[in-house]
């Protein structure tokens, strides 16, 4: 059953109830079944996730420290030395392109490596709130929708939305995003690779001050042009359009000087391409700014480290989650208790809590075993402290 109102607000809304019967035991057990399985294969994946990431994790900090050891700084940029040919080496300068990026369309060019064209459409975007309370014997789910006019970089769907009466987007955009990137980026007289170009990614909106109106249809407002008749109270299907540079690889009257960057590469010939450590890892870095090789190496780590305790933290998650979702048969079965079923559902966090954290302990310290035994055995040891600590809280309850 639905019930609609609208509000006199100049934010359109409304709101409709839907109700359902209240599931029955079984439906509810046959619910948590499936949720038993998705736990499972949760559960699973959190001990694939952990222990493939202490791998990967010691292999980078290995071939880290390999690079380092390794590396050759180049005495000068514009000279190509045959000593370094397969060499791993460090060069920091100035980024350089044979040719200016253009956007013809808009009389636009740059010198940079790349140059994004932007365009957002004004549409129609639909926001949800729902709630759910249960009411004589029936679940009832009340949902506000709200809509509001917004300019978006996708087209918003509006045959998705729960009125679309009212507000009809658009289905496709009169004029495209796209990425130009120049197809030979330097650094002295060697040339980037395609993943080291790909590190280039610093994007900056480019000011367009100092340009004319494109077109008859075009208006410039700011840092954009408009597809608008009027970019001050602009309509739905209207269009804006903005550009963003990264890469600055010229001197620039209004930007100022090339960018500079630091890379780490193996040199083949004129070509700086991925390095194959003994380690299995393959390093092929750039930074911007003018970067010594320990600092280089050092931000590395620091990002390796940063993605490592990333990736634990969702192992963990993911293993709490479904031992949750393994364990929530036993509050399907007391739910018709209300005390019980709080004071089990108190239980089954806790003991998700304790057995995650223990698991998660121990799968970190396999990963280990081959590398570091030592720390390896003292994590497993530490993942007997949750249990332990679980253990300890419930034999005084017990004897009370």
């Amino acid at each position: 059953f639905q019930q609609f109102s609208d509000t006199g607000s100049s934010r359109k809304e409304h709101v409709k109830i839907t109700s359902e019967p209240k599931p029955g035991f079984l439906e509810r057990l046959s619910e948590t079944s499936a949720g038993m399985l998705i736990g499972l294969v949760t559960f699973l994946l959190a001990f694939y996730l952990l222990f493939t990431n202490e791998g990967r994790a010691l292999r980078t900090a290995k071939s880290l420290d390999e690079g380092l050891s390794l590396v050759v700084p180049l005495d000068s940029i514009h000279s190509i030395s045959q000593q370094n040919e397969g060499k791993l080496v460090h060069l920091a300068g100035a980024l350089s392109t044979s040719k200016p990026l253009f956007d013809p369309s808009y009389g636009l060019s740059i010198q940079a490596v790349k140059l994004k064209r932007k365009v957002e459409m004004y549409q129609w975007v639909e926001y949800e709130d729902s709630k759910e309370y249960e009411e004589n014997g029936e679940i009832k789910k009340e949902t506000k929708y709200s809509y509001d006019t917004e300019w978006k970089s996708e087209v918003v769907n509006s045959r998705n939305f729960d009125r679309e009466i009212g507000h009809k987007n658009p289905s496709a955009m009169a004029v495209e995003s796209f990425t130009a990137v120049s197809p030979n980026v330097q650094v002295g007289s060697f040339v980037l690779s395609k993943g080291l170009v790909d590190k280039i990614d610093d994007f900056k909106q480019l000011s367009l001050s100092h340009l004319e109106d494109p077109h008859a249809d075009v208006t410039r407002g700011g840092d954009y042009f408009y597809h608008s008749d009027n970019p001050r109270r602009p309509e739905v299907g209207d269009l804006r359009v903005s550009f963003f540079y990264a890469g600055l690889s010229g001197d620039d009257p209004h930007l100022g000087s090339a960018d500079k960057v630091t890379v780490i590469a193996r040199q083949r010939g004129d070509q700086l391409i991925p390095y194959h450590t003994k380690s299995g890892d393959v390093l092929e870095i750039l930074y911007p700014g003018d970067l010594s090789a320990e600092e280089v190496f050092q931000k590395e780590h620091e990002s390796n480290t940063m993605k490592t305790w990333a990736l634990r933290a969702a192992g963990w998650l993911s293993m709490f989650v479904g031992i949750s979702l393994m364990t929530r048969i036993f509050y399907t079965l007391v739910d018709w208790f209300p005390v019980v079923r709080e004071l089990v559902s108190v239980g089954l966090k806790a003991f998700a809590v304790c057995v995650a954290s223990s698991l998660w302990l121990l799968t970190i310290s396999a990963g280990w075993l081959f590398y570091r035994p030592l720390w390896a055995l003292l994590l497993a040891l530490l993942s007997a402290v949750p249990i332990l600590v679980a253990r300890s809280r419930v034999l005084p309850k017990k004897q009370q």
